[in-house]
């Protein structure tokens, strides 16, 4: 296993006793169509850790691979305009998750920060997430994937 994907899954074990069946694919699983391929399960189950500068802050939003994330419902459900929201910078990301880009978990990041889930993943039994690298996903429950990332389930996709 690649050392971030082992790293993630010690973090998951320490914070939380959930030990994530992490599975890694040479071929990568960079989009959520190229994840959905590589697992064989609907691209809607595909969990991506995506994340937004609000008003300065670094905010996750774990979002359906199904669905594109609406920076103006960001806004809405922080109170803010829409032009306080962008994608955020990847060093910042890094920096302030622990994760680079394409392997960003939705919980277990080295940093506290608020963390949003498109409402549409808790329809399905299980999801996949990143698990530290590109090429690394984990299968969850998505009630258990909102408890361990202490995520708000909203409509933030257009």
């Amino acid at each position: 296993m690649h050392p971030r994907a082992a790293s993630f899954a010690e973090r998951a074990r320490e914070a939380y006793g959930f030990d994530p069946a992490v599975e890694e694919f040479p071929e990568g699983t960079r989009t959520a169509a190229d994840a959905a391929d590589a697992i064989g399960c609907a691209v809607g189950q595909i969990a991506s850790s995506l994340a937004f500068e609000v008003d300065d802050s670094l905010v996750v939003s774990v979002t359906s691979g199904a669905n594109r994330v609406s920076e103006a419902a960001l806004a809405d459900h922080f109170g803010t305009s829409a032009d306080a929201v962008s994608m955020a910078d990847p060093d910042r990301i890094t920096d302030t998750l622990g994760w680079s880009i394409g392997g960003v978990p939705p919980f277990c990041h080295a940093e506290s920060v608020p963390v949003v889930m498109d409402e549409t993943l808790l329809a399905y039994e299980t999801v996949w997430a990143a698990a530290g690298t590109p090429e690394a996903v984990f299968p969850i429950a998505p009630e258990e994937l909102r408890r361990y990332a202490d995520a708000d389930p909203v409509a933030v996709t257009e």
